[in-house]
C-alpha cells in the first residue's frame, strides 16, 4: 500500500479492528458480558443463597400439589388425559380420593397461592445470580458447559412455568399451544434441571449461609453495608457501586412483595369478608343473585349455551345396562339429598356451598349398573371449549355425596351455574364438576 495519508488511516482502521476483536474474544462482547457492568455491592454468594432457600422451599409446595392437580384429574379415565403422549412423565401414586372434601381445594388453592407469593422472590433470585447468564467464555470445561445447559433449563424452564401459569390464572390464553400438556411438559423439565441444580450448589449454599449472620444483616443499614467478599463464582462485582440499599432493605422489599401478591390472591380460596381482598382474582367482583351469588368459571354465553337448550324440551339421557331419559321434574321426584360441599377450580379460587340433587349411586341403580363397580361419562350441552365431557371414578359415583345436583343453598341453579342439572363431586376438580349435563353414561370401570 502507497505511504500515503489514506494508507496510515486504513491501517491504524485495521490495527484498531484487530485490537477490537482480540478484546472481544479475550473479555467478551461488550456490556453485560463485562465483569465491570454488574456494580451492585449487594450482589454474592451469601444474598443469593438466602433467595435461593426460599425458593426452593416454595417450589417443592409447588411442585407437590402440581403433581397431585394432576392426580386429582384421574387420568386413566378416558376423556381426562389431554396429554396423551406423555408416556411416563405422566406417573401418579394413587387413585384420587373423595375424602377429605377439602382436600383439592387445600392442594390448589396453595398451588397457586404459593407460585404467586414466590414472584417477587423469583425475580430476586434472578437479579442476583443475573451476572452468571453473561460469563464469558460461555463455558470453560464440558462440567460446566453441562452445568451452564441446566442452568439455561433452569431459568428457562421457570419463565415458562411462572409465565404459563399466571395466564392461565387469568384465563389470558395468548399462547399457541394447549396449556395443560405444555404445563406438565414445562414442569417435568424444570424440575430436572432444578434437581441438577440442587445437587451442584446445595453443599455450597449451606457453606455460604453460615458464613454471615442473618440477625446481624437485618440490623444492618444502608451506611454498614459492604460488598461480600470476592467468590470465585463471580456473583461480587468487581467495580462495586456505593450502597443505596441495605441488604436488610432489599429482603424487606422482596418480602414485602411476596406478602402483597399473598394477600391480593389468598382470599380466592377461602369463604367470607377476605374473599373480597382476591384483587388477582380472574373472575370480577360479583357472581350472580341470591343464593347463586359465587364463582362462576365459564358462563352459559361463552361456552354456546342458551336458555333454550335447558328449557322444558331438556331431557337426561342416562346410559347403562338399561337406558332411559329424564326430565327436571322426573329428577326432582327422586330422592332428593342436601350437603354443604366446597368446589375448587385449577385456578385456584374455592368455594363451599349447600347443594341439592339426585345420588349418582341411584342414578347408577336406575341404569342397571351397581355403584362401585362403574364409572361414569358425563357430557354437557356446551359447545365450544374445553371440558365438554369427563369421566368420574367408581369411587366417585359410589360416594354419597356424590350429586346430579339441582338447586344450590336452597334455590334452584341459576343458568351461570349449570341448570337445569350439574355434577358435584366431594374433593373433585371444579373442571369435573360439569355443568349443563346432558348424558351419564355409566360403564365397567376400566383399571
Amino acid at each position: 500500500m502507497p505511504d500515503t495519508p489514506e494508507g496510515h488511516a486504513d491501517g491504524g482502521s485495521a490495527a484498531a479492528a484487530r485490537r477490537r476483536l482480540t478484546a472481544w474474544v479475550r473479555d467478551g462482547p461488550p456490556g453485560p458480558f463485562r465483569p465491570r457492568f454488574w456494580r451492585s455491592p449487594l450482589r454474592g454468594p451469601w444474598l443469593t443463597s438466602v433467595l435461593g432457600l426460599v425458593l426452593l422451599a416454595g417450589l417443592v409446595i409447588v411442585a407437590v400439589t402440581g403433581l397431585l392437580s394432576y392426580a386429582a384429574y384421574n387420568p386413566w379415565l378416558p376423556e381426562n388425559d389431554m396429554t396423551p403422549g406423555k408416556g411416563l412423565l405422566g406417573f401418579y401414586l394413587f387413585d384420587w380420593p373423595t375424602q377429605p372434601v377439602w382436600l383439592y381445594r387445600v392442594t390448589q388453592g396453595a398451588h397457586v397461592v404459593v407460585g404467586l407469593t414466590l414472584v417477587p422472590v423469583l425475580l430476586a433470585k434472578l437479579w442476583s445470580v443475573i451476572p452468571k447468564l453473561f460469563v464469558w467464555p460461555p463455558a470453560r470445561s464440558i462440567a460446566e458447559g453441562i452445568e451452564r445447559a441446566s442452568l439455561v433449563l433452569l431459568v428457562g424452564g421457570a419463565g415458562f412455568q411462572f409465565a404459563t401459569g399466571i395466564l392461565n390464572i387469568q384465563l389470558f390464553y395468548v399462547f399457541p399451544f394447549s396449556f395443560y400438556p405444555a404445563h406438565l411438559y414445562g414442569a417435568w423439565i424444570f424440575l430436572a434441571a432444578l434437581a441438577v441444580h440442587v445437587a451442584v450448589r446445595l453443599p455450597r449454599a449451606v457453606r455460604e449461609l453460615r458464613s454471615r449472620d442473618l440477625r446481624r444483616e437485618l440490623r444492618t443499614g444502608v451506611d454498614g453495608t459492604r460488598p461480600e467478599p470476592r467468590d470465585p463464582y463471580g456473583l461480587v462485582a468487581a467495580d462495586p457501586a456505593p450502597p443505596t440499599m441495605s441488604r436488610r432493605g432489599l429482603l424487606a422489599f422482596v418480602g414485602g412483595g411476596s406478602a402483597m401478591m399473598f394477600g391480593l390472591s389468598v382470599g380466592q380460596t377461602l369463604d367470607g369478608p377476605l374473599r373480597r381482598t382476591a384483587l388477582l382474582a380472574p373472575h370480577g367482583r360479583e357472581y350472580g343473585t341470591g343464593p347463586n351469588d359465587f364463582q362462576v368459571n365459564k358462563t352459559a354465553a361463552s361456552l354456546g349455551v342458551t336458555a333454550a337448550d335447558t328449557g322444558a324440551q331438556w331431557r337426561l339421557a342416562v346410559v347403562g345396562a338399561a337406558g332411559l331419559r329424564l326430565s327436571r321434574a322426573d329428577l326432582l321426584r327422586m330422592p332428593l339429598h342436601t350437603y354443604a360441599l366446597p368446589i375448587a377450580c385449577v385456578e385456584g379460587w374455592s368455594t363451599e356451598q349447600v347443594w341439592t340433587g339426585v345420588r349418582l349411586a341411584d342414578l347408577a341403580r336406575l341404569a342397571g349398573v351397581t355403584p362401585g363397580s362403574a364409572m361414569v361419562t358425563v357430557r354437557s350441552l356446551q359447545r365450544v371449549g374445553y371440558f365438554g365431557q369427563a369421566s368420574l371414578s367408581a369411587g366417585q359415583v359410589a360416594d354419597p355425596r356424590a350429586l346430579l345436583a339441582l338447586r344450590v343453598n336452597g334455590a334452584d341453579l341459576s343458568l351461570d351455574h349449570g341448570f337445569p342439572a350439574r355434577i358435584i363431586v366431594p374433593n373433585a376438580p371444579g373442571v369435573h364438576n360439569t355443568k349443563w349435563v346432558r348424558e351419564l353414561d355409566f360403564r365397567p370401570e376400566r383399571a
